[in-house]
């Protein structure tokens, strides 16, 4: 039976009216690919940053294709295409794959959502152009108002010929084939050093960073403000939260600056989770920091942390989404002790702090400019 995409849908990701499980670019991928998905054997498809399992299921559905490998940097994503893939009778036809070596390797066809970062594109296209087969052709599909020439530049980096279908609903396939010869080497993870975070005793850290991770190699000044104010959070914390980890700034500065804390970063994206350890190795604290992929600390028993920090994003895909950031409020309220700490760190345009004092408890503000406020929510008994 053909996969109806209109049954498809974004859980246990946001779904809203403005938000779609299925967009133009997944059907436009799916079309343009056409003739190369249909000459493919088991296990010769690779699919990348499928949002909530469109291409996966839909390759599998309209060609017949099974071992397909598929790498989503989003843990919601996995789970979203889990649930459609059951929903579908598909579950056997795919298998999830970190990016690295084995997602790709021999692979003929891969079938990648663009991601928005030059870097995220690199790091993917470099990987297939090392490893995949001598005559695999990538269909890199987004949606015109996030599309750059640059991103046609990053691929003629790594493969000889590449060009660009004609657009359609407002979105385009980029095709790229015959990787350079010899392949460049992977420069990921990269690195940096920074001495200019003004921790107790001065410190360095050394951030690393994947790809799709946010902010890359650099400390974001929304990152900085809460460093300032790391030294008031609850001195006495024992198990201490980075929530929303990206590159493991926070949770690498608590364990330098408190080396009694247990700390724990979580993050929901593989790349964010691959840069924390590094970062955190880097910088000599790899064995008191525990890293773990999840959504919205759900893995976290409740009440079982002393102060959670937390940087939280406000956008889904391209929509201003307020229940981001509420979902990670949600998720701090109910691992903390009473009395624990949650500091949040946010543009001061956002209305968060009465939110923040309904989801945690009273909520006080510790530091403020013009671009970022930082608050203190001390959770309710």
């Amino acid at each position: 039976m053909p996969l109806d995409f209109d049954a498809l849908r974004r859980r246990p990701d946001f779904e809203a009216p403005n938000l779609v499980a299925v967009d133009a670019t997944d059907r436009l991928l799916l079309d343009e690919a056409v003739n190369a998905l249909a000459s493919l054997d088991t296990g010769e498809l690779v699919v990348i940053g499928d949002h909530y399992g469109a291409l996966t299921l839909g390759a599998a559905s309209l060609h017949g294709l099974t071992g397909i490998r598929v790498h989503q940097d989003a843990l919601v994503a996995e789970q979203a295409l889990a649930l459609n893939a059951a929903d579908a009778g598909l579950s056997n036809v795919f298998t999830s794959h970190a990016l690295d070596e084995s997602l790709v390797t021999d692979a003929r066809v891969v079938l990648l959502q663009l991601p928005r970062s030059l870097a995220a594109l690199d790091e993917i296209v470099g990987l297939v152009a090392r490893h995949a087969h001598p005559e695999v052709a990538i269909f890199a599909g987004g949606r015109l108002k996030h599309m750059t020439i640059a991103m046609n530049d990053v691929l003629a980096e790594h493969f000889g010929v590449v060009y660009a279908g004609l657009a359609r609903q407002k979105s385009r396939v980029l095709t790229a084939s015959e990787p350079v010869q010899p392949p460049i080497d992977s420069p990921w993870p990269r690195t940096q050093r920074h001495d200019d975070l003004g921790l107790p005793g001065g410190p360095s850290i050394t951030v690393a960073s994947y790809g799709a991770t946010f902010a890359g190699s650099k400390v974001d000044i929304g990152t900085r403000a809460l460093l300032e104010a790391l030294p008031q959070a609850l001195s006495d914390a024992a198990v201490i939260v980075d929530l929303g980890c990206g590159s493991g700034v926070l949770a690498t500065a608590a364990a330098l600056a408190r080396p009694a804390a247990r700390v724990i970063a979580s993050d929901q994206s593989a790349a964010a989770v691959a840069s924390t350890r590094a970062t955190a190795d880097l910088s000599g604290v790899g064995d008191r920091v525990t890293v773990v992929r999840d959504d919205a600390l759900s893995s976290q028993a409740a009440g079982s942390c002393d102060l959670v920090l937390l940087n939280p994003p406000f956008h889904v895909d391209a929509a201003v989404e307020p229940g981001v950031a509420l979902k990670l409020f949600e998720g701090a309220a109910r691992v903390l002790r009473p009395g624990g700490e949650l500091w949040t760190v946010y543009n001061s345009h956002l209305k968060h702090r009465d939110t923040l004092s309904a989801v945690v408890g009273e909520t006080t503000q510790v530091t403020r400019n013009p671009k970022f406020t930082v608050t203190r929510s001390v959770r309710r008994g």
